[in-house]
Order: structure tokens, then sequence, then C-alpha cells
């Protein structure tokens, strides 16, 4: 039987052999003690290199975020968040029925962020009728979009003059970092300047860094400070958890400056599934690693079954997204691309 191709997400990413025997030679102990030694150099090579005091290590960006929503905010108060950013959308409501903090969603522009008069204009004033606004929470990339360092600047300015602190979920930051470094510049340092106007962020180290499991929240000292305290509450003590975070710091070593590979195969995807179907799918052109595909209505279902059949795994059906990962070569690539040309070839084209 054909092994399946999976573009879903960079989320399906397995663990390399390297990546293993660091995860098996693991010095470990008790975390919530605070005596995991490869934990606790995680934290620290994380937090030394994207320029914060300290960093904490969870279970899953869904676990950081809401831990870092929840050491900036107390019951009652707001969050101002995008209508589509994940915090919001698709963390199943964990702000507002664990962290009892009110989201006050706006709308995203297509390029992921907010129009700095909305921001504005949700702040609330200081009435007894009204949460308190504390914090605003960006998205970065979102759905593979690189929001612009301007934009950033000019809501950090915003957030200075009305005593607002920022977060960012940075899942895919390091993504963001490699399509925004300039010539010869690291990725991890683009990182760090891209993180300058944040009190805060989550980044995911299970994604396309190919580790498999596990997040980081960076901030200052007494934020992590309760952050941590608050993963405790939640459920979220580990124990020995060195074993897999060998895997987060291994990624961070070996695997952040690869990304760009990640991009390159995407833009190839994106001009190949232009080819293969002849025209009749609308690409979006890639800036990191995803390509967003539109499928004409009568294609849609009959197209997402024909790849099904093929071993070809996307996300979604008129709307797509294929995703480039690790676990993603050209030889793979190629393949998709001729189930889809196996498709469009003797189809009508209108």
């Amino acid at each position: 039987m054909t092994s399946s191709i999976d573009f879903r997400s960079d989320t399906v990413t397995r663990p390399t052999p390297a990546m293993r025997e660091a995860m098996m030679a693991a010095p470990v102990g008790d975390d919530v003690y605070g005596e995991d030694p490869t934990v606790n150099a995680l934290e620290e090579f994380a937090a030394d290199a994207l320029g914060y005091d300290a960093a904490l290590y969870g279970v899953s960006g869904t676990q950081t975020n809401l831990l870092g929503l929840m050491a900036h905010c107390q019951r009652g108060e707001e969050v101002i968040v995008g209508q589509m950013a994940h915090t919001y959308r698709w963390e199943a409501g964990g702000m507002a029925v664990l962290g009892s903090i009110q989201p006050q969603p706006l709308e995203n522009n297509p390029d992921g962020t907010i129009d700095l008069a909305r921001i504005e204009a949700a702040i609330k004033p200081d009435d007894a009728h009204h949460a308190v606004t504390r914090l605003i929470a960006l998205e970065n990339t979102f759905g593979g979009r690189v929001i612009p360092e301007a934009y950033v600047a000019e809501v950090r300015q915003l957030a200075n003059a009305r005593g607002l602190h920022m977060h960012l979920d940075g899942a895919r930051l390091f993504n963001a970092a490699a399509a925004s470094a300039s010539p010869g510049e690291p990725t991890l340092k683009a990182a760090r300047r891209l993180l300058e106007p944040f009190d805060s962020v989550s980044i995911c180290l299970s994604k396309g860094l190919g580790a498999p499991v596990g997040s980081l929240l960076l901030g200052g000292r007494a934020f992590v400070a309760r952050a941590r305290r608050l993963r405790k509450m939640i459920g979220g003590g580990m124990r020995q958890a060195g074993i897999v975070a060998a895997a987060g710091r291994f990624a961070l070593e070996q695997h952040v400056e690869r990304l760009r590979d990640d991009h390159d195969l995407a833009r190839v995807l994106a001009e190949g599934l232009a080819q293969a179907s002849r025209g009749a799918l609308v690409i979006e052109a890639p800036q990191t690693n995803m390509v967003w595909v539109d499928v004409p209505h009568e294609h849609a279902a009959p197209f997402a079954a024909h790849l099904k059949h093929q071993g070809i795994l996307v996300h979604g059906t008129a709307r797509q997204r294929w995703v480039t990962h690790l676990d993603i070569d050209r030889a793979a690539l190629d393949r998709a691309l001729a189930a889809v040309a196996g498709y469009f070839g003797d189809k009508p084209l209108t």
C-alpha cells in the first residue's frame, strides 16, 4: 500500500533519528520541583536567544497562550484580539472558560492585522460598567502570512500610550523570522528582533521544527513565575519532562534555519499546482510554508476525494491549505503534483 503524503499541517512532523537520540540521552529530574536539568536548559536557552528574562515549558501552544493571557489578566479583564485569531477562535474558549477573561474580538484584515483605529476604539474607558482592557494579542504568522514589523511598532506605540501589554501567539514565529531575515541574518536573531515589541510570546516547538510535543511561554521573571503557578493549577505540571524537552532544544538548535527550505518548497508547490491544474486552481503566492488554494465549486468535492484516494492529504475542500514541512521533500511534492495533474488532465475547464 502506498503511504500517504500529509500536507494538512506542519503539526504532523515526526522526530528525526538524531532528535530521538537526543531524547534518549537526556538527563531528567522532577520538573515540578524545578529539578529537570534538560527542561531548565531549554528554558534558559530560549530566553537568552530570544531576549526575555525567563521561559516556561508547556505541552502545547494552546496551553502556553492560555497561561500567558491569564498571567497578564485578572478575572473580568479584557483582551483585544482578532476575530480569526487562534487564541480566540481555535482554543475552545479557554480564556473565557478557564481564565474568566473577556475577549474583545475585532475583524482581521486579510494580512492578519487589525486596523489601529478599531483597536483604539475598542479600548474601554475607566468606567465601572466595562471590563478593564488589559492586553492586545496578535499572531505571527497569521495563516502563513507575516505581520509587518512597521504595523507591530504602531500597535506597540498605541499600547504604550494606553498603558496596555502585548502578547504574541508566535506558534510559527520562526517561519515569520525566516521570511523576514535580512541576507545573512540568522533566523534566531531575526526572531529576537520581531519579538522586541512584545511583553510575552508563546512559541511552538512541535510544528515545522519537528519536536513531538511542547511549546514555550517567554516574558519577564515575575510574569513567568505567575504562569508557572497557573500551569500547575490547570494540571500542566510535568515530572521527568526532559525526554521531550530535549527534542525542543534540538529543534531550536538544528531545525530553525532549515525552515527556509520549507518556504522554498512552498513556492515550488504553488507554481506546480497552477501548472498541474491548467490554471483551474486559484493559488495565493506563499510568504512562508502555507499555500492557500481556492478550488472551483464544481470541482471541490471530487478533487478532494481524488487527492484522498491518491494518498495526498490536505486541509479543506473548496478552500484548501497545503503546508510544507520537515517530512515533505521534493519527491513527495512531485508525487502530489502528479496526482493533481491526473485529475485536471482529463477535465473540461471553463
